[in-house]
């Protein structure tokens, strides 16, 4: 079942729980994706716990942090605390991968992984029974706005090759560049869990825009789709 993420990086920072209610309602966004970056494992600098928590008592939709961030392994059971439903960590920043998805899940959120564009998906493949998510990135992380890198959908077919591989029921993930010109390829490649930055909140009506990405995410799946948790 494909889901859409919009990414508060692209909401007005000044409103962020009206930004919350504009992409929520019936068939809305999935849930909501959080950037934290620290200035250090990427060139940005956006948000932490405080307004983790500050959202999670402004919406009902479920919380989506992907920590952009050195030492996750520290870091990262905080947000789980501060209220994320799901918390991503980057392979290349994580000193102890599987002890880290494991903490993460024993305090009750989905625990996830991500990889930049050039890390490849095989050596982490022993990996994927520890995680409830992997993020493929489809740009440079850092920065909203970029141009989707269309060099990554192998690497998205791949992944989906490796989870099925292992019957695994866990999410394929993609951010960077997920628009209506986009979205079609990457659920094809076999992605579920879009995340939506410009394409939503750029949009007249963001929640109309969510569900539109969502029906061309899962028609360009198709039957192959419909069987995903």
């Amino acid at each position: 079942m494909a889901q859409i993420n919009p990414s508060i990086l692209s909401a007005d920072f000044a409103r962020l729980a009206e930004e919350a209610r504009r992409v929520g309602g019936a068939d809305g966004a999935d849930w909501l994706h959080v950037d934290v970056m620290d200035n250090h494992f990427v060139p940005n600098l956006t948000l932490g716990t405080p307004v983790v928590e500050s959202l999670g008592r402004a919406t009902d939709i479920p919380l989506d942090c992907h920590l952009m961030i050195e030492e996750p392994d520290r870091w990262a059971p905080a947000y789980v605390e501060a209220g994320a439903g799901s918390v991503t960590f980057h392979a290349e920043a994580a000193a102890a991968p599987v002890r880290l998805a494991r903490e993460i899940r024993a305090k009750g959120a989905r625990a996830s992984m991500a990889l930049r564009p050039a890390t490849p998906i095989e050596p982490y493949e022993d990996l994927l029974p520890e995680l409830d998510m992997l993020l493929v990135m489809t740009v440079e992380p850092g920065f909203g706005g970029q141009a989707f890198l269309d060099i990554m959908l192998p690497k998205i077919r791949r992944t989906r090759q490796l989870i099925d591989k292992h019957g695994l029921q866990m999410w394929l993930q993609v951010d960077g560049g997920v628009s209506a010109d986009t979205i079609e390829r990457c659920a094809e490649a076999g992605a579920d869990v879009f995340v939506a930055g410009s394409a939503v909140y750029g949009a007249e009506d963001p929640a109309a825009a969510v569900r539109a990405l969502r029906r061309q995410a899962a028609a360009a799946a198709g039957p192959a789709g419909e069987g995903r948790e």
